[in-house]
Order: structure tokens, then C-alpha cells, then sequence
């Protein structure tokens, strides 16, 4: 994650991103540092280092990383110089303003050894991002990076290009017109970061004690697809908000493990899971929601928030996701 600040504050982002936040882009000498680090350790796709896949490789993201493009051709070629397989961007396609200018863009960022591209589209971009851009980008992507090009979600484009629709369409049209199920039902939608507040009128509540039991899936600590942002947070997966540690400091943090002993919230939730932390925040004054929570993440980050606002717990980073997180919700 090159940085958290966005052209769009979806209400389904993990992460919290929005035009709020300032830009505090990680700097190339960083980047220049400490990406030999990950370079070690990334995996390419299984069909090879040269094309790309949703687990594997590294990509790079934010936050909207066009925002700052000379920062991402940068960060492509270092990656590039350290043979970083299987490398790709992900975008809204907010800047995709002409053919000529999205196809410049896009052949710059292939000429700096980029693999390929993903494009987000749902209903949560179209709010922000007129789905003409979109689909521009996905031709002129298809165009440029030929198979390395993926979309998601696929699902939600197809049905967008069979209406016809151009410019924006809020959510409350796109509800009309589809209804809720179409939200969840076909295709993947994560209860957390802001969707617990943004979507929670969409869905059940129900009480803490139903989640005490249910894993997380994906496991919090996993070897695949986790997230690096640029304040040096090591996120576990979509955990936006929780700090595993270090990533500028990786090779320690390899070799001598995570501190749960001074991380207290993340050690409830690696090995006592949802009870233990439950009962911890309770020990510290948290009530639980009267309306319930939606998701196991709902009442793991209400936690967590509550928590911010009860101590400094280091592994509750960054601070500024708890501040932005419902800074733009109504």
C-alpha cells in the first residue's frame, strides 16, 4: 500500500481510504530499502513469474496508487530491479479520463516491467468512478497487458455493460434496481473495515457470543496474501487496523517471531480468539452494541475501536484507520 488517500471513501473498504486522508506516500528511498526484504520471500503465480494472479506475486495498492504516478513507476522499477515476480497495480480507474492518455499510462508502467493490472468495479465504485473510465481502462488493459488483465469483480461488470450504464450510480439507484441480495449473493463482499458501518442496516445483528467460537477466515496469521502499508505495518490479510509488526524490520520479524506478549489484543485474537479479546475490552469497560453486529470483523474492529480510545496498544495501527474509518459515513 503506497499510501491510504483515495479519489473515492467506499463503503466497503477495508482499509478506510478516502480523499480525508493525507497522503504520507511511502518514499522511494523505502521502498529502495526495504522491498529487498519482501523480494525474498514473494511467490509468483503459478502459471510463472510473468503473469499475475490474486494470490501471488506482489501488487500494488493504496488507497488509489495513481494518485502518485511518478511514485508508482518508481516502485515498479524497483521491484522490477529486484526480479519481483509476477508484479501488478490495482486501481478504480478514476484517471482513465481518454484513450490516449490511459493507453500512455499503462504502456509506461509495461515499460518499467510491470506484469499486469487489476480493475475494481462494484457497485461501491460506481458511486465515484463513471463506468465509461472503467470500461476504458479494462479495453485499453486488455489492449496493453493482454491475458495479465483482471477484473473484480467480473460478475458486476457484466451486469453493468448489459444495462448500459454510463456516468455514476449511487447506491440507493443500484439498490432499487437490484435489491440487496445482489450485494452478496454472487459475489464476494467482506463484513469489515467500513461495510460494518456503511452496510450494517442491510443486514442482521446478532449478538457477541454467536462469533465466539467461529475462526477467522482466512486465518489472522497466514503466509499468503498479506498487506504492507507505508507507515511499516505488517497487516495480517484484510485486517485493516491491526499490526502484526514491523515490515521494514521483516527480516528480524522473521527470524525472531511477533511480540504477542506486548501486544496484547492481537495475542487474544491469535490464541483465546473472539471470547478472550471479548472478555479483555469488557474488563476494560466495552458494552456491547444494542443492534448486534453483523460479522465476526464487526465486532472485532468495534473492539479494537473501542480499544484505541482506552489505551495505546501498538499493535492497533494505524491510528489514523480508527480516525478515518467513519469520518465519511454519513
Amino acid at each position: 500500500m503506497l499510501s491510504y488517500r483515495c479519489t473515492a471513501a467506499c463503503r466497503h473498504c477495508m482499509y478506510g481510504c478516502s480523499p480525508k486522508w493525507s497522503g504520507d506516500w511511502i518514499s522511494t528511498e523505502k521502498l529502495e530499502q526495504f522491498l529487498p526484504q519482501l523480494a525474498k520471500v514473494i511467490e509468483p503465480s503459478p502459471y510463472g513469474s510473468q503473469y499475475m494472479s490474486l494470490n501471488h506475486g506482489l501488487h500494488f495498492s493504496g488507497g488509489e496508487p495513481f494518485l502518485n504516478f511518478d511514485l508508482l513507476l518508481k516502485a515498479v522499477e524497483i521491484a522490477d530491479a529486484l526480479k519481483i515476480p509476477s508484479t501488478f497495480v490495482e486501481t478504480n480507474c478514476f484517471w482513465c479520463k481518454s484513450d490516449e492518455f490511459t493507453r500512455r499510462r499503462l504502456q509506461a508502467l509495461k515499460k518499467k516491467g510491470l506484469r499486469g493490472i487489476m480493475i475494481s468495479v462494484n457497485p461501491f465504485y460506481t458511486e465515484y468512478v463513471p463506468f465509461e473510465r472503467t470500461d476504458r481502462c479494462i479495453r485499453i488493459s486488455q489492449e496493453v497487458f493482454g491475458p495479465n488483465v483482471m477484473v473484480y469483480q467480473l460478475e458486476y461488470y457484466r451486469m453493468f455493460t448489459q444495462m448500459g450504464i454510463s456516468g455514476r450510480l449511487s447506491m440507493d439507484e443500484y439498490l432499487k434496481r437490484f435489491g440487496q441480495a445482489s450485494l452478496s449473493d454472487r459475489v464476494e463482499l467482506f463484513l469489515m473495515g467500513r461495510a460494518v458501518d456503511r452496510l450494517k442496516d442491510l443486514y442482521p445483528g446478532y449478538p457477541p457470543e454467536r462469533f465466539f467460537s467461529t475462526p477467522c477466515q482466512p486465518p489472522i496469521l497466514r503466509s499468503w496474501h498479506n498487506h504492507f502499508d507505508n507507515y511499516g505495518n505488517f497487516m495480517p490479510g484484510f485486517c485493516g487496523g491491526i499490526s502484526l509488526g514491523n515490515w521494514f524490520e521483516l527480516d528480524r520479524l522473521v527470524k525472531e517471531g511477533i511480540d504477542l506478549e506486548n501486544r496484547p489484543i492481537l495475542n487474544y485474537l491469535v490464541h483465546e480468539d473472539m471470547r478472550g479479546l471479548f472478555g479483555f475490552a469488557t474488563d476494560m469497560g466495552y458494552r456491547k452494541l444494542e443492534g448486534g453486529y453483523v460479522s465476526k470483523c464487526h465486532l472485532c474492529l468495534d473492539i479494537r475501536k473501542y480499544s484505541v480510545s482506552r489505551g495505546d496498544f501498538e499493535e492497533l495501527s494505524p491510528r489514523q484507520f480508527y480516525e478515518q474509518l467513519y469520518s465519511n459515513s454519513r
